[in-house]
């Protein structure tokens, strides 16, 4: 299990963390529906073992270098099966829920048809049958947020959840909008770090991510 070089060298020369707190942002493991390409949503799917793996790595990786003082999750099982993996008590918070693709949920991205991802590129308040749009979204995590920053500026909080939540909360720490979604791209089991001086969010890194090492 290694960092990336690149990262491992920034982190060394500009004091990353030497920060005092910290906002860590992780998206979950692998699953089944992961590995098959398809988009995922609120499909609730446990990790498979690769995930598995990753949930274990992600949360050595993180814990070796800060002290966690709380667990946040999603409520979707690969989240809190993720969350699990940091060894601490897990407050599930359903704003950290994934973004919910309605009809195309469990379908293959390559089969979403390219008019669709078009409209959800160019319109935040695209609301796919049965589904939810990044703006809703966005207005969801957005308070989750707000209601952890003072929190965050006291303790070391992990939050785990979803690929589009964590790009929504990327956008508040940089104040952008949610358009930025596709415009960004994390990992499975990828970290992200907000920090907080003066009471105003930072994002000290973006999509942090552990290889795994026979």
């Amino acid at each position: 299990m290694v960092a990336s070089t690149r990262c491992q060298n920034v982190w060394a020369e500009c004091g990353l963390w030497n920060t005092a707190w910290v906002l860590i942002l992780v998206r979950h493991g692998r699953t089944p529906a992961n590995a098959a390409g398809l988009l995922q949503g609120r499909l609730d799917q446990d990790l498979d073992d690769h995930g598995q793996a990753q949930a274990a790595a992600v949360a050595d990786y993180v814990q070796r270098e800060i002290e966690v003082d709380a667990v946040v999750s999603s409520p979707l099982r690969r989240a809190q099966q993720t969350a699990s993996a940091f060894g601490r008590p897990v407050e599930t918070d359903e704003r950290w829920l994934e973004l919910s693709y309605g009809e195309y949920e469990g379908t293959p991205h390559t089969e979403v048809p390219s008019e669709v991802w078009q409209r959800w590129r160019n319109d935040p308040d695209f609301t796919p049958v049965a589904g939810e749009s990044l703006a809703a979204l966005d207005v969801r995590v957005r308070s989750a947020c707000t209601d952890l920053a003072e929190r965050a500026a006291r303790e070391n909080v992990v939050v785990v959840s979803h690929v589009s939540p964590m790009k929504s909360a990327v956008a508040w720490a940089l104040g952008v909008g949610v358009e930025i979604s596709f415009n960004c791209h994390l990992d499975q089991a990828a970290v992200c770090r907000i920090v907080f001086r003066g009471g105003r969010p930072l994002l000290q890194t973006f999509n942090e991510t552990v290889s795994l090492t026979q």
